[in-house]
């Protein structure tokens, strides 16, 4: 059985589906470590995983632009200390195969030096948002490492192709056309694991109550913090006659929120047992928080933050009547019509549900942990491409 090391972003979106596909290499026998920023640790010892903290993470972060709310994600994504310290974890290490995740190029740079086969994750879309991919490593990220005072890593095409295999944690049908040249590209459905702190919760209300359930919960990272957000939404849905399932991840205490007499705040709970009586989700939509919701024919009101894939996706599930979208910085009046026109619009729900049909049976971990077991199968320990001359991209 092989040894796997992750290079992990532990974005809200990116780690849950990552803990899905190791539990299931796991199962198979194989050893799965997850190596990563501080923030990580705790989230994969819970999963009753190995976590490896990244040191350096921060260690040169004074040099980031100083006030924008990513500076620190960016340090950690992109910078020469922790490029180094890659190296230095899988020489330590010694994997038969790495996985790295995609938004992750200052270990993505390195995958040629690691002398074993490479694989770079995707939990989105990705050719259906290619160009917003490209901007966040092209310009945002590697813009922000320059005016750190460091030279530019490679560009994402260049990075992503650079692998051995790209998993797509996405359904092809749903991702749009392949691009020439990726063939490298395997998409393997989305992986909806829940984390050990996502408990299922009772609720106030009664099984068989008619009223309209509503599930509103926003990212779980902490660079998209935003009390206000979820005070909109529990303004919006005060006055309407609707339950309220309020989910605020972590990174906003429930006492910061003035709840509604119709609402319920928890730091966390499972979602599936919600969105299956649930009539609306109220989300920022990230693509585990679609999928989710797809799956179980639940239409949404999307309210976008900062993370690049949330706005495009957004805008995709209002292109596919499966929702509204609004601006990020939505007010209490836009939230609530928003709802008004999901809950009192049949076809949004009819959309949502003609989507779920095409999730129903697919394993996104088992299907991702085939792609990695087949590298492994035609690249053994040392790989199949000879890798020991390989050198990092600059």
């Amino acid at each position: 059985m092989a040894r796997i090391l992750w290079l992990n972003w532990s974005g809200g979106g990116n780690l849950p589906p990552s803990l899905g596909i190791a539990r299931v290499l796991t199962e198979r026998g194989h050893t799965v470590a997850f190596a990563g920023r501080p923030e990580m640790v705790p989230r994969v010892k819970a999963a009753g995983l190995r976590a490896i903290e990244f040191a350096q993470a921060y260690a040169q972060v004074d040099r980031y632009p100083r006030g924008h709310p990513m500076s620190r994600a960016a340090c950690y994504l992109t910078s020469p200390a922790v490029a180094e310290e890659a190296k230095t974890i899988v020489e330590t290490e010694a994997p038969d195969l790495i996985l790295i995740d995609g938004m992750f190029p200052a270990a993505l740079a390195q995958a040629a030096q690691f002398g074993c086969p490479a694989i770079a994750v995707c939990h989105q879309f990705c050719f259906r948002i290619i160009d917003r991919w490209r901007n966040t490593n092209n310009t945002m990220l590697n813009g922000m490492r320059q005016q750190a005072g460091f030279p530019g890593l490679p560009e994402l095409d260049r990075l992503w192709l650079g692998c051995d295999r790209i998993i797509v944690t996405t359904l092809g049908e749903f991702d749009g056309a392949p691009l020439p040249g990726w063939e490298s590209v395997r998409h393997v459905g989305p992986v909806l694991e829940d984390e050990k702190v996502a408990i299922p919760i009772a609720l106030p209300w009664r099984e068989d109550d008619s009223i309209p359930l509503v599930l509103m919960s926003f990212s779980t990272g902490f660079e998209q913090r935003s009390v206000q957000k979820l005070q909109n939404g529990l303004d919006a849905l005060a006055d309407l006659p609707v339950h309220v399932v309020v989910t605020t991840g972590g990174v906003v205490d429930p006492a910061e929120l003035k709840p509604s007499a119709n609402a319920v705040i928890f730091k966390y709970a499972a979602h599936d047992p919600i969105l299956r009586a649930a009539a609306l989700s109220i989300t920022h939509g990230g693509h585990g928080t679609l999928m989710r919701c797809l799956a179980h024919g639940v239409p949404m009101v999307l309210i976008p933050g900062l993370a690049h894939d949330q706005a495009p996706n957004a805008a995709i599930m209002q292109q596919w009547g499966t929702g509204v979208a609004l601006p990020g910085d939505a007010g209490s009046a836009a939230i609530r019509e928003a709802a008004q026109q999901v809950l009192s619009t049949p076809s949004y729900r009819q959309n949502a549900q003609l989507r779920s049909s095409s999730l129903k049976g697919v394993d996104g971990a088992a299907n991702a942990a085939n792609e990695i077991e087949a590298v492994l199968a035609s690249s053994p320990v040392t790989g199949a491409k000879d890798r020991t001359s390989g050198q990092a991209l600059q």
